[in-house]
């Protein structure tokens, strides 16, 4: 089953003529906001080549999001701040991020579909999806967005905070990360709780 197969699959059980995608990029990494994106597409629409964002090269991922936001027929993509993640926790602030990326559409869909095992709290009916990225078209195409918008977002912390080297690792925990922690210490995105077994560890 193809991923559009699979979402006309959804639609023709739940009778639901708007569908929509809800996916999120960064909840693992050390550094930055966590981002969210969600894709409504019009009927009959198929996107090739699309996929699990994780799954694509840079470059196709950057090209596939301009054909997601040229055939959507609504798109969204919202943020939880550093400060929020740190105040509610990770998992929280994803699924805010989520929220307000559902909220911030322009059309309202009869169903949402969200990547993994939680659901945020909105008010159209949404069901979860695990590995929802590499089965729906629409969950997929959520994904591709959060995802370049957040490494978009990254390189221009780079630009900012250039000893870090954001554009190379996006935040991730990657040896050269720490180097660059253990070298210049935390910035202002840095996410303070993530690093606190890190720092103990070292200091212990």
């Amino acid at each position: 089953m193809t991923l559009y197969e699979f979402d006309e699959n959804i639609k023709a059980k739940s009778g639901a003529k708007l569908l929509c995608g809800v996916d999120e990029a960064g909840r693992g990494p050390l550094a930055g906001d966590v981002y969210a994106a969600a894709v409504i597409f019009p009927e009959g629409v198929q996107i090739d080549g699309i996929n699990d964002s994780k799954k694509l090269s840079e470059k196709k991922r950057e090209a596939l999001y301009d054909e997601i936001i040229s055939s959507a027929l609504a798109y969204s993509i919202c943020t939880s701040s550093v400060s929020e993640i740190e105040e509610i926790n990770i998992l929280n602030a994803a699924m805010l991020a989520m929220k307000r990326a559902v909220e911030s559409l322009d059309a309202l869909p009869d169903l949402v579909l969200i990547d993994g095992n939680k659901t945020p709290d909105i008010s159209p009916k949404a069901v979860s999806v695990v590995k929802g990225d590499a089965q729906s078209q629409c969950i997929a195409a959520a994904s591709v967005l959060a995802k370049v918008s957040r490494d978009r977002y990254m390189k221009q912390m780079d630009k900012l905070s250039p000893e870090y080297q954001f554009s190379k690792h996006k935040g991730y925990g990657t040896k050269l990360h720490y180097e660059m922690v253990d070298k210049y210490g935390l910035c202002k995105i840095h996410r303070p709780s993530f690093f606190k077994k890190y720092f103990e560890k070292k200091n212990g």
